[in-house]
């Protein structure tokens, strides 16, 4: 009999792990997928941290504190229903976290941090409003493997101690219980799989299993592979759900776990709030089913609908996710458009993932300088000639061609668009303008983070000196759950009275992030994976205070 068993190897379960195992205690962690995909979804991540007041913020001009941030935090979260006590007080927590050990705890781990930070989820409504009023996105050196690296070298020092052990290929199937407490776990042993790091594994069932622990940590994360429970989830607020999706997830990300635990006495909350991203792009070659990449933009291109119809005040690119998607799920169509050209790809467009940005991801200065350089990164460029879903042309009649080629029964107008791009270029040759768009980039450019590496010159789109013109077709991108198991801050997860279930706890996306739901209704980017290590280190530490 193990002291704790942990459900799931991505990294929340890796981090809950490593706290009991400086703690001194036992640990098995049990996981449906191979040994390939040790790490899960945050191997794939950017590696983004949400920080605030961090010497990488100072460096660059920029100014924050815990109370700015709280106020972005809490006006994004839009926090409205009972069942939000939790993630009231697992919010506070967190941005006490962000703005005080966070980094130092980091640090001290090795991971260490690009040194322009980003600006994501701009808002561009008012100061309680949603979004980021100061750039807090940092950029891992090494992205999602830099941020799991020391937590699995520590893992596996576990192992040759002789106090971890981890069982792929061990799926959980029930969580067993006596007199009301959880006491282990109950599952199937699946047959062995050569798939690589997030390609489809086989279920074929081989035999079964059973472990006995003290306490069972759940951390087996979202539903963003699961089309089905993402409709079945989907927020009426939102209007229905997209015809067609894509992944950014794997497969195996299934939300299985979920009922697993409500039918141990789990209470889930908020499970119809969830972050989808609107800049999906076909994967030319993908890893798993419907496999997505999402774009990462600055803020210049034009962002048109179905019909070519400019997207309203404030949804540019990279200000508003959840009320981007309402818009454009409005129309009646699941996709939009970006226009733009050449130079702005080149300064603008990153690829969210770690292997879209091997630069970072490998920590390689010389292939990291070439962003400076002219051209587009080396990932971006193979995209625009090779993506299903982009467009190059010399001029605008020829780029609505291609629009239409790719989408011919589409009802994309023309004429609109056409209005649109030469509308938007009148007000460029001014100093002065009513777009707000144009003004937002001027803002954005005041940042020096921004003006080196995320901000385009503002220029006409028809100028022969910017060109190529570009379109790309954007999708729906499926990605995290917002909401999940209710968790106190200890991470013990609560039942439907709100009283913990003995033995059971939970970390990570499949306890939203934090007592089933600390984001609220919006993110602020860079909180996901801060999400994963700050619940996951709660839940070890207090299963270590516990067992």
């Amino acid at each position: 009999m193990q002291d704790v068993i942990v459900v799931g190897a991505g990294l929340a379960g890796l981090v809950a792990a490593c706290e009991l195992l400086d703690a001194g205690k036992r640990v098995t962690v049990v996981e449906q997928e191979p040994a390939a995909s040790l790490g899960g979804q945050a191997w794939w991540s950017f590696g983004g941290i949400f920080l605030v007041d961090s010497p990488e913020q100072r460096r660059m001009r920029v100014r924050d504190t815990l109370e700015l941030a709280r106020q972005d935090w809490f006006g994004s979260a839009g926090f409205d229903r009972p069942e939000d006590e939790w993630p009231r007080r697992w919010a506070e927590a967190y941005l006490q976290f962000a703005a005080g050990e966070k980094r130092a705890w980091l640090h001290e781990r090795g991971v260490r941090f690009f040194p322009v930070v980003g600006w994501a989820e701009r808002g561009g409504y008012t100061a309680n409003g949603h979004g980021n009023s100061v750039p807090r996105f940092h950029i891992t050196w090494g992205t999602g493997p830099g941020v799991l690296a020391p937590f699995i070298a520590r893992f596996r020092a576990g192992v040759d101690e002789g106090r971890a052990s981890i069982l792929h290929r061990h799926r959980v199937d029930e969580l067993v219980t006596s007199d009301g407490a959880v006491t282990g776990v109950r599952g199937s042993v699946l047959a062995p799989s050569t798939a690589a790091r997030g390609e489809s594994s086989s279920r074929d069932i081989v035999g079964d299993f059973e472990l006995a622990a003290s306490a069972v940590i759940v951390t087996s994360g979202g539903i963003g592979g699961n089309h089905d429970l993402v409709r079945e989830s989907w927020p009426k607020r939102l209007g229905a759900p997209p015809a067609t999706m894509l992944s950014g997830v794997p497969e195996h990300v299934d939300g299985r776990m979920l009922a697993i635990s409500e039918r141990a006495g789990a209470r889930l909350v908020n499970t119809d709030r969830m972050w989808h991203y609107t800049e999906g792009i076909t994967n030319y070659a993908p890893v798993w089913p419907l496999h997505g990449i999402r774009i990462l933009p600055g803020p210049s291109s034009l962002w048109l609908d179905a019909t070519g119809a400019r997207l309203p005040v404030p949804l540019f690119p990279g200000f508003d996710t959840l009320g981007t998607l309402e818009h454009i799920l409005s129309t009646g169509y699941d996709y939009s458009w970006f226009v733009l050209t050449q130079a702005i790809i080149e300064k603008e467009f990153a690829l969210s993932g770690s292997e879209q940005n091997p630069d970072l991801t490998g920590k390689d200065l010389r292939l990291l300088a070439q962003r400076i350089r002219p051209g587009a990164p080396g990932p971006v460029e193979a995209f625009k000639a090779q993506g299903a879903d982009f467009v190059v042309a010399e001029t605008l009649p020829e780029l609505l061609h291609g629009m239409a080629r790719l989408e011919p029964d589409g009802p994309l107008d023309p004429a609109r668009v056409t209005r649109e791009v030469f509308a938007r270029d009148r007000e460029i040759a001014n100093t002065f303008t009513k777009d707000a768009q144009i003004t937002a980039v001027r803002g954005a450019r005041r940042y020096l983070g921004d003006k080196l590496i995320r901000a385009a010159k503002p220029h006409r789109l028809l100028d022969p000196k910017a060109g190529p013109l570009i379109a790309v077709k954007l999708h729906i991108l499926t990605r995290k759950s917002l909401g999940g198991m209710s968790t106190d801050l200890d991470g013990r997860v609560l039942d439907a009275s709100g009283s913990p279930i003995a033995g059971l706890y939970a970390a990570g996306e499949v306890s939203g992030f934090g007592g089933g739901g600390m984001h609220g209704y919006r993110a602020l980017e860079g909180t996901f994976l801060g999400g994963c290590l700050f619940s996951g280190r709660q839940a070890g530490r207090a299963v270590a205070r516990a067992v």
